[in-house]
């Protein structure tokens, strides 16, 4: 396993946030157009590709949300590679990242037809009050944690 810090102009991450939308296309059906459009990875600084013998199987990103939350964005494993501590790693690596920036907490929005994710946020996080653009938004489920 070897995890890499990069951007979003790089090209395994690219291919697997298109597999990330096809799944959330099919998972959150009609609702995936309005989650879509907070979704655009054209000007994430600071993501994170893992490796499974050379071959890119999770991704996830961080952005500043305000001056002392960074919000997680784009997280995904391939399927066959679930269930194998990839996204509790990509998760902690992202952490690192968001508190050696001067992060004081991470927050995220997951929605409700999202099982695996709500299993693994909830190991860490805590749910808090919609924010954002989620503010009344029944399908979406969000989270924070501090960072020690």
């Amino acid at each position: 396993m070897k995890l890499l810090r990069t951007n979003s102009e790089n090209q395994d991450f690219i291919q697997l946030v298109k597999m990330l939308d096809e799944y959330l296309a099919y998972v959150d059906g009609d609702d995936h157009a309005f989650y879509d459009q907070f979704n655009k990875i054209d000007s994430l600084q600071h993501c994170v590709v893992i490796f499974e013998d050379e071959n890119p199987v999770g991704c996830g990103a961080i952005k500043p949300y305000d001056k002392t939350s960074a919000e997680l964005k784009r997280m995904f494993v391939i399927p066959e590679f679930r269930g194998k501590g990839y996204a509790s790693k990509i998760v902690s690596e992202l952490e690192r990242w968001a508190k050696e920036m001067g992060f004081k907490k991470v927050i995220l929005e997951t929605g409700i037809n999202q099982l695996d994710a709500i299993r693994l946020y909830e190991k860490t996080y805590e749910r808090m009050e919609n924010y954002g653009q989620y503010k009344g938004v029944e399908n979406s489920l969000c989270f924070i944690k501090e960072l020690k």
